[in-house]
């Protein structure tokens, strides 16, 4: 993208928190013990050791992206996000996840509010974007 588009702006997401992958791979799946409660809920299907055959947990992306994020310190252009800022540990407690994988409404409007208060408020990567398109 660099080689067609030096200068557009790019924001680099690091995931938000979902206790069920932070150590555990997934692929996610449905857990057959929700049915008995009559809900549904997800769980990882991989195991915590997995990590060292390649397979990844929402800890090794967030790593991953910040190696990236620090190789590419010399791009003005790069703007990094932490996940964590947006839904954190700290939110899972007071907001859990029904499902333990997706946010319900609430959720998605706090996570959105965060975003545009940190990526097109004054100071964000986005806040000229923002006063453009409202210009």
């Amino acid at each position: 993208m660099r080689d067609g588009h030096p200068e557009a702006p790019l924001l680099l997401i690091s995931p938000l928190h979902a206790a069920i992958h932070e150590d555990t791979p997934g692929p996610g799946a449905v857990d057959p013990a929700g049915f008995a409660d009559g809900v549904i809920r997800f769980r990882a299907t991989g195991y915590p050791g997995d990590t060292a055959l390649g397979r990844l947990t929402l800890q090794v992306v967030r790593e991953a992206l910040a190696t990236i994020a620090a190789d590419r310190a010399d791009d003005p252009h790069l703007h990094v996000l932490d996940g964590l800022s947006l839904y954190g540990p700290e939110d899972a407690d007071r907001m859990p996840l029904p499902d333990g994988l997706h946010p319900d409404a609430q959720t998605q409007a706090m996570i959105g509010e965060r975003f545009a208060a940190r990526v097109f408020a004054a100071g964000g990567p986005f806040a000229t974007a923002a006063a453009s398109a409202s210009g």
